[in-house]
């Protein structure tokens, strides 16, 4: 009986052990997720972009909200950076080095330094970036970003990177300013295969890449349609939204169009009408395919296979009769003779 009962409060003390050791790793996981989470996502900033003009000699400046969107007071540093393009998607890639500028456009060095600001919890705050454009400054684009991040008070203000949110701020300075536009590819593509015959309409979309030849950043803008035969199928606005995205000088930018409404079967055309520039420069370009399903091809496959077989019966049989003709020909020519 007592051993019953020492085996009873064994496994009771080792289920209540087990029990404790779940909750302490629910509590534990709970809490990296909530610390995580805090500190990916402690403030937003308004806007994202901001297109300004500003002449040589003149000022101007922009207003950036930042919230904490937090339950404490947050202390953040504004960090001037400039950026490139990272990739032909539209991806800036910034230069975090606070003692590097980029090599053309750099927008840096028009901005007047910032200081760090406590925003407090569920607040916000707005800073006022001053640009400055010296009168020396050449026509053209140039562009940048401020950098807010959370300030560790007790680090010495370090920056804590991995938690910062950007604002970027695109100028161009009027004057002898150059927008040129070249189309280096037009393609269609059905997931990611390059062609102009496919067997589904599944899936198709129209690929164009620019380069921008230009001094000043451009957004290229207009319409792609799809039609069959007279028909116009849709019509579909490229980027037409405020702000629209750009193409930053020395740089390629490259969209992917999804097409709508294409059948199962038959001959289609994309036509695009696309302007930029300031002068409403146009490019217009189009490009056809055909939709056919692989029944239609097999079946024609098939046809093709009957008709020359057909033929190849009648080339067979005619020259049969054509043997017999001549044979009876022979023996009458001997009957003749005779």
């Amino acid at each position: 009986m007592l051993e019953k009962q020492s085996v009873q409060t064994n496994v009771r003390v080792l289920l209540s052990f087990v029990a404790a050791l779940i909750v302490a790793i629910v509590l534990s996981a709970t809490l990296h997720s909530s610390a995580y989470a805090a500190g990916a996502n402690t403030l937003k900033v308004t806007p994202v972009r901001s297109d300004i003009e500003v002449k040589p000699g003149e000022s101007k400046i922009v207003e950036v909200t930042i919230t904490n969107i937090t339950g404490s007071p947050i202390t953040v540093s504004p960090i001037e950076n400039d950026f490139v393009s990272g990739d032909e998607r539209g991806t800036p890639a910034l230069i975090l080095d606070a003692n590097t500028f980029a090599p053309t456009h750099s927008l840096k060095r028009f901005l007047s330094p910032l200081t760090d600001t406590t925003i407090p919890a569920g607040k916000s705050t707005t800073i006022k970036v001053v640009v400055t454009v010296p009168k020396t400054a050449q026509a053209g684009g140039y562009f940048g970003a401020i950098r807010f991040a959370p300030a560790d008070p007790d680090g010495g203000g370090q920056v804590n990177l991995s938690a910062s949110v950007a604002s970027l701020i695109l100028l161009t300075v009027p004057g002898n300013v150059v927008e040129k536009l070249e189309l280096t590819d037009f393609s269609l593509l059905q997931n990611g295969r390059n062609a102009t015959n496919f067997n589904t309409p599944d899936n198709i979309q129209a690929t164009f890449r620019f380069e921008n030849k230009g001094n000043l950043q451009i957004g290229p803008f207009g319409k792609i349609s799809v039609s069959k035969g007279n028909t116009v199928l849709s019509s579909i606005d490229f980027n037409n939204q405020t702000p629209r995205d750009v193409i930053l000088p020395d740089g390629a930018r490259r969209w992917d169009v999804p097409l709508e409404k294409i059948g199962t079967f038959g001959h289609y055309t994309v036509n695009a009408t696309l302007t930029y520039g300031a002068s409403n420069q146009t490019i217009d370009i189009s490009k056809s395919f055909w939709v056919i399903p692989l029944f239609v091809i097999y079946a024609a496959i098939g046809l093709v296979i009957i008709l020359v077989g057909l033929i190849v019966m009648l080339v067979v049989m005619f020259k049969k009769k054509r043997g017999i003709f001549r044979g009876r020909n022979r023996r009458r020519s001997n009957f003749r003779i005779r």
